[in-house]
């Protein structure tokens, strides 16, 4: 069988006006307008198939399935699964039904893509943890989805599934003596991914390689029980969704159909990823809502209008507008504010926006009001490093009494003169008289808290017990 051609979506130069003619257009709208987004990058296959995909996706037809698939190495969603998880998201929002397949069984083989080196092995204990964490996280995404996006239209169903289910309670030489069969070695060693490791020092292990196997069998077995004809993923998936495609054509002689979504890196050029070490957490343990704000604040002015179009549900008018207003005063980052708190709104809720805005007030502008609203759990999130007591407030207790008792300055005559030579900030406010005696609404704000401050990057949080 010739192998299909894949059609790269980035090809080209497109106006604004040409690309809102087709995202607006007929069969091809849906797709003309995430293309225009930026959303999708390649097509699988362009040609050769009895049923086009964008006569799947043309206005009027009946929903289809799509899915997408997340590998629980780890116990958190990152900011490099957001791309695949909006677009499973967009075809939720024009009618259609997402599948979230988490790997439960995938994640115990690793995925070679785009690796030097094979990944760290997983216990099958820590890989279940994982998917029941990551499979919390994705029905709580699509929760919020649903419930702080909504635009009037009827969406499709999002549905979160485990490979786990149908691998594990099948037998190796069962699935071998079925399935088997219908792969050619020839073509499976020749995938990029597959190259590059064989010509690398490490090699590739007989479990990496089985890989893009399981995950094809994913695909076949999703359009078999879920009528699944597309499979989203980065860009690095390719290897792995040409053998899904090539499967399920073997095995059912129907077509089915691969949609690429760009991959995210960083300033340097590094996809974002555990693996690297520079990870954004979708996790409120792992990274606050207020790192995560502060991640998309921080992103240039180059690559802003990009973002806006491809993170959040912002119609391309109200970005044209956005990005109008951010050229006359790019100094306010009112672009990148505003790509913020979408992300942020979507992964940690209204209320973890909120949270994200008080601790930005607090850090950056002094914000008394903003700090004597702030949970204990907010406070803990802004200054990791700090340390963290509880003391009860007997009367008369002095400003040297609380550093002394928080172990922020050394006892005798240099901790006094740290105060009196102006070291010390209660709540923002310097302190330098040490005798000065505590005063609820000043040094202990009404949530019950103080923030302490020694030097410039020094901060200890106390919490008043007994008040």
């Amino acid at each position: 069988m010739a192998a299909p051609m894949w059609r790269r979506l980035s090809q080209g130069r497109w106006s604004a006006a040409q690309g809102r003619r087709e995202a607006q257009s007929g069969a091809q709208g849906f797709l003309a307008a995430q293309k225009f987004r930026g959303l999708f990058k390649e097509f699988f296959p362009e040609r050769g198939t009895r049923v086009e995909l964008t006569e799947l996706f043309a206005a009027g037809g009946p929903p289809q399935t799509v899915y997408c698939g997340f590998d629980p190495t780890a116990d958190s969603l990152h900011a490099g699964h957001l791309l695949p998880l909006l677009g499973l998201f967009h075809f939720q929002r024009a009618g259609h039904n997402a599948i979230a397949l988490v790997g439960g069984a995938t994640a115990r083989l690793g995925d070679p893509s785009g690796r030097q080196r094979e990944r760290e092995a997983l216990g099958a204990e820590r890989v279940r943890a994982n998917a029941q964490a990551l499979s919390r996280s994705l029905r709580a995404l699509a929760e919020r989805h649903e419930r702080l996006f909504a635009d009037g239209r009827a969406w499709g169903r999002f549905t979160v599934l485990d490979n786990a289910a149908w691998h594990e309670p099948r037998r190796l030489v069962d699935f071998l003596a079925a399935e088997g069969g219908h792969f050619r070695m020839g073509t499976l060693l020749s995938r990029q991914s597959v190259q590059s490791r064989l010509r690398s020092p490490e090699g590739m292990s007989l479990a990496e390689f089985c890989y893009q196997v399981l995950q094809a069998y994913d695909f076949c077995h999703l359009f078999r029980h879920h009528g699944c004809r597309v499979q989203l993923g980065g860009a690095d998936q390719l290897g792995n969704m040409v053998s899904g495609y090539e499967f399920v054509r073997r095995v059912t002689g129907e077509d089915v159909f691969g949609i690429t979504v760009p991959l995210v890196t960083s300033t340097a050029g590094a996809k974002l990823g555990k693996s690297v070490g520079n990870a954004v957490w979708l996790n409120r343990e792992r990274t606050s809502p207020f790192e995560l704000y502060q991640f998309f604040v921080r992103q240039q002015d180059d690559c802003v209008e990009r973002y806006l179009k491809l993170f959040t549900f912002l119609p391309l008018p109200e970005i044209d507008h956005i990005m109008q207003l951010h050229a006359k005063e790019p100094e306010k980052r009112g672009a990148q504010k505003r790509l913020a708190a979408e992300v942020t709104k979507l992964v940690h809720g209204q209320e973890g926006l909120d949270s994200a805005k008080r601790c930005t007030h607090v850090l950056y502008h002094s914000s008394i009001d903003a700090l004597e609203v702030m949970s204990d759990e907010e406070l803990k999130e802004l200054f990791k490093e700090a340390s963290f007591s509880e003391l009860v407030l007997d009367p008369g207790t002095s400003v040297l009494d609380t550093c002394r008792k928080a172990k922020a300055i050394p006892d005798g005559p240099r901790g006094y003169r740290m105060i009196t030579e102006g070291g010390v900030s209660i709540n923002h406010r310097p302190v330098t008289n040490p005798e000065c005696i505590l005063v609820v609404g000043q040094h202990i704000l009404k949530n019950g808290l103080s923030l302490l401050k020694i030097g410039k990057r020094n901060f200890y949080i106390i919490k008043w017990l007994q008040l």
